[in-house]
């Protein structure tokens, strides 16, 4: 899994629809998600930390999950399918140990992602998303120095033969304390 941050609100050219952007932890890859203009301003509204006169829904929901006794472990968006995405929150029983390898004590609810980055902003929970759905979703964040990377690795394997390939290998074995049986 990634974890992702909200790197900001945009609006889509063509369509004025607002899009949440999700930044890996890296900053080189970003997956936007188009949500309607209500999530958009509750997202922002939990970003700036303001606090409105009569509490948003998601201020409403943080409240509701203390008085119940939980919390917001984290967000989970676990699957894209037909441009939809699909989110669960994962809540803990407040004062309950967190074992982040354990999740048998942890209560899933299946979400919208912009509801559950919303709750998210507003308790200070993680977000993470799943490899996959950042590996279909994703677009590049920069573009030249990912260009920089491949151009890097090119000539790095452009330049690689297989004598330096072996020595390479030999050496990096005999650091590690690993005899080839073949000596």
């Amino acid at each position: 899994m990634v974890e992702m941050s909200v790197a900001g609100i945009a609006l889509d050219a063509a369509s004025r629809t607002p899009i949440v952007l999700l930044r890996d932890s890296s900053g080189r890859r970003q997956i936007p998600i188009w949500i309607d203009q209500a999530q958009a301003h509750n997202i922002m509204a939990g970003l700036q930390g303001s606090t409105p006169p009569r509490p948003l829904s998601h201020d409403l929901m943080a409240t509701l999950l203390v008085v119940a006794g939980l919390e917001l472990d984290r967000v989970i968006i676990h699957a894209i399918e037909e441009n939809t995405f699909h989110a669960a929150l994962k809540l803990r029983e407040e004062g309950a140990d967190s074992d982040e390898d354990d999740d048998t004590d942890l209560i899933d609810i299946d979400a919208r992602p912009s509801d559950a980055i919303a709750l998210a902003v507003r308790t200070g929970s993680s977000i993470w998303m799943l490899e996959e759905v950042v590996a279909e979703a994703s677009i590049p964040v920069d573009a030249e120095a990912d260009a920089a990377d491949q151009s890097a690795f090119n000539r790095f394997v452009d330049d690689l033969s297989p004598a330096a390939l072996v020595r390479h290998l030999q050496d990096r074995d005999n650091s590690q304390g690993h005899q080839d049986p073949n000596r």
